[in-house]
């Protein structure tokens, strides 16, 4: 049976994974720890397989007065768990990243693309991920997950905005673009075999399909019982101001990870890894 530490009460990503692994109640043994105050301190890691790190600050308006719980959280928060996790002799760490660490609002992500974020969100997670990559050594595999953005039932964040976007409105624009996204299911299926396998590196994980922002947008109507209308015309007037609107660029331009050069992970319909391929420490 596998020990797993999900560092994180209560987030979105934890909790999906944690119930995710209650289909195997005889192979995981699954425990979770509030970050939030200090107490976690006095808790030994000793006898875990893995702590997954999710805990952290996101989907808030970055201003300069919140500057420092950025770095105080997803950077200096992040590597004390992981050097206690090595000194307690935990076998894997597994740190929830972000491709906002490539500090791109469009594009396409390839193996060659140098991680350059521009907001406090990605420059804590990418300090973090440096400092946590140094203690790869002495038994402790570190696995970093650079994730695009999570959706699924429940879930929060910029997903989350286009669902009350579609809800409210009658007719959205239609652009061509393409995103790479992953389904909170297929995010859970991933770090289940991360931990399976302990496979160690930098992951990039997305679903098999891009996701098309008015399509999906369509979509989320239908499930709704919502009919939308996509306009050509609005998306001439988006495509226009795009590049003046960095609003706009974050959601209908395209950027994703190069599933030629570049695909870490590929999934199914039925959830099934079909590729996995690693970036080196």
């Amino acid at each position: 049976m596998k020990k797993i530490l999900i560092t994180g009460a209560n987030s979105y990503i934890g909790t999906s994974f944690e119930n995710y692994l209650k289909q195997w109640p005889d192979k995981y043994q699954v425990d979770t720890i509030d970050m939030i105050d200090g107490s976690w301190r006095e808790k030994s890691f000793t006898g875990y397989d893995a702590v997954f790190h999710v805990a952290g600050i996101a989907h808030q308006k970055e201003t300069k007065k919140n500057a420092h719980l950025y770095y105080k959280v997803n950077r200096d928060l992040a590597i004390e768990t992981a050097k206690k996790a090595k000194t307690d002799g935990v076998k894997q760490f597994i740190l929830m990243s972000s491709m906002s660490v490539y500090g791109m609002n469009t594009g396409i992500i390839t193996e060659n693309t140098v991680p350059n974020p521009k907001g406090y969100y990605g420059c804590s997670k990418l300090q973090a991920e440096n400092e946590i990559i140094k203690l790869c050594e002495n038994n402790l595999k570190i696995t970093i997950i650079r994730s695009p953005m999570v959706f699924g039932q429940n879930c929060i964040g910029n997903y989350r905005t286009l669902v009350d976007i579609v809800k409210k409105i009658s007719v959205f624009p239609y652009v061509k673009n393409k995103r790479s996204v992953i389904n909170v299911n297929n995010l859970c299926n991933i770090v289940k075999k991360i931990i399976d396998e302990e496979l160690d590196g930098i992951l990039l994980p997305q679903d098999k399909q891009y996701m098309n922002t008015s399509m999906k947008a369509l979509e989320i109507a239908k499930a709704f019982n919502k009919k939308i209308h996509l306009s050509r015309l609005l998306g001439l007037a988006v495509c226009i101001a795009m590049p003046f609107f960095p609003i706009l660029k974050k959601a209908f331009g395209s950027l994703y990870f190069d599933e030629s050069t570049f695909l870490i992970v590929l999934i199914d319909e039925n959830t099934v890894v079909l590729k996995y391929k690693k970036m080196e420490i």
